[in-house]
């Protein structure tokens, strides 16, 4: 197999993990809006910035396939799902980083299979990020399902700010 055949594999399964870290971002934002309005802001808050490390992740993705030559693809992997009672949305996102896991360590083994250490690396650490998140999500949907609305009554009222946001067109405050 030449060289351009196995950076091609390599490239489609970073794409396939691009689309679906956009997938989460998606899904996870509109989760955080949801918690936030139904006034779980801690909650809200933690997924908000769950969202913002897929987001890292679809950039390093990017990033990454722009370095090899492709184009990263802006399509979501999925659908969002939207409608979520609280009690369904924990163990759904555990599903989804579980699955996310699986992917990523099949995507890892073809980065390896085709000789692209780097991007083999880059899975690895997107790994980590992801098993931490699973075990938040997990962790949610155990307490919601053990101690259910003496937990949720706990959480209710708590803020929802993630901080002061820093960006291009949104300077934080004195800038």
């Amino acid at each position: 197999m030449s060289r351009e055949e196995r950076k091609k594999k390599v490239i489609a399964v970073l794409n396939k993990a691009k689309a679906m870290e956009l997938q989460a971002i998606h899904q996870y934002m509109h989760q955080h809006y949801h918690l936030d309005d139904k006034d779980y802001g801690e909650l809200a808050k933690n997924v908000k910035l769950i969202a913002i490390d897929e987001m890292r992740h679809a950039e390093a993705l990017a990033e990454r396939i722009t370095e090899l030559g492709g184009e990263p693809t802006t399509e979501l992997d999925g659908p969002v799902v939207k409608g979520q009672s609280v009690e369904e949305i924990f163990p759904f996102d555990t599903e989804q980083e579980d699955e996310a896991i699986d992917a990523y360590s099949n995507f890892l083994n073809v980065c390896r299979e085709n000789g692209d250490s780097i991007s083999a690396k880059l899975f690895e650490m997107i790994i980590e990020h992801e098993q931490e998140h699973l075990n938040y999500f997990d962790s949610i949907d155990d307490h919601i399902k053990t101690l259910g609305s003496t937990y949720l009554s706990r959480i209710a009222g708590t803020p929802a700010s993630t901080g002061p946001a820093k960006g291009f067109a949104f300077p934080t405050e004195g800038e």
